[in-house]
């Protein structure tokens, strides 16, 4: 069974039976109900959901959401603690937007412009870069060199370099390498290194949790926004993150 339809199942039998026993049960204080109250009630609820079936997906969204801010909250730490440099923005501010990313990915290309934007208008933002290499081995070898410059504190040069220099082909990485000014030895050191094997293995892991459908998928507050959605729903999304906490 899929987990859409175990979600509508769910929803479903709250609507329709459980609703109607809390309704019931409710009255702790009071007279026990009967069975035939009980029937009664959960007839006016069924009848009510099918007179009104929109009331359906608002309820299964809204499952949905909390579901996922649940799975959100359980990870927050390894969501919004960035592995050494690989971050940008405000370090202390108000709101922490996460992009999960692949070097391959065009859609993470097509969305550079919004994340640079976002950085420039929005002096409280912190955005973190979680590397999602899951297209190529040239998507893994990449992230495992952009963690790499993430040691040495040069993340985001590398970051720009390689997404200039076109597709994460050897020689672009290398390119990116030199542009960026990493220590190649330190380099060779790193991409092999239980840390960088554990900083991927986490983000696969999230992405799992979470239910990715693909890079790039973004993580902010307890809302997960998957694809290239564009500025004005991340800033959105950062706006209602402020808006929960409180900020």
């Amino acid at each position: 069974m899929s987990k859409g339809k175990s979600i509508m199942i769910a929803v479903a039998a709250f609507l329709a039976g459980a609703a109607g026993t809390a309704l019931a049960t409710g009255a702790l204080s009071g007279p026990q109900v009967s069975d035939a109250e009980r029937a009664k009630i959960e007839a006016v609820v069924r009848d009510y959901i099918l007179a009104h079936p929109e009331i359906i997906p608002q309820a299964i969204e809204k499952l949905q959401s909390r579901e996922v801010a649940k799975s959100v909250d359980a990870s927050r730490k390894a969501i919004e603690t960035p592995f050494a440099s690989a971050w940008a923005g405000n370090p202390n501010g108000n709101a922490t937007l996460a992009v999960f990313f692949d070097y391959a990915c065009g859609y993470c290309r097509r969305s550079l412009p919004d994340i640079e934007r976002l950085l420039k208008e929005d002096k409280n933002l912190k955005i973190v870069f979680r590397e999602l290499p899951i297209l190529s081995e040239d998507s893994e070898k990449a992230a495992r060199v952009s963690l790499a410059a993430a040691e040495q504190g040069k993340f985001k040069h590398f970051h720009d370099a390689l997404y200039a220099s076109g597709r994460p082909s050897a020689a672009a990485v290398e390119k990116a390498s030199r542009d960026a000014g990493l220590d190649a030895q330190a380099v060779r050191a790193s991409i092999g290194s239980e840390a960088v094997q554990r900083e991927i293995d986490s983000n696969v892991a999230i992405a799992r949790s979470l239910g990715f459908s693909g890079t790039p998928s973004w993580v902010v507050g307890d809302q997960v926004l998957n694809g290239a959605v564009g500025y004005e729903a991340l800033k959105e999304a950062i706006a209602e993150a402020r808006k929960s906490s409180g900020d």
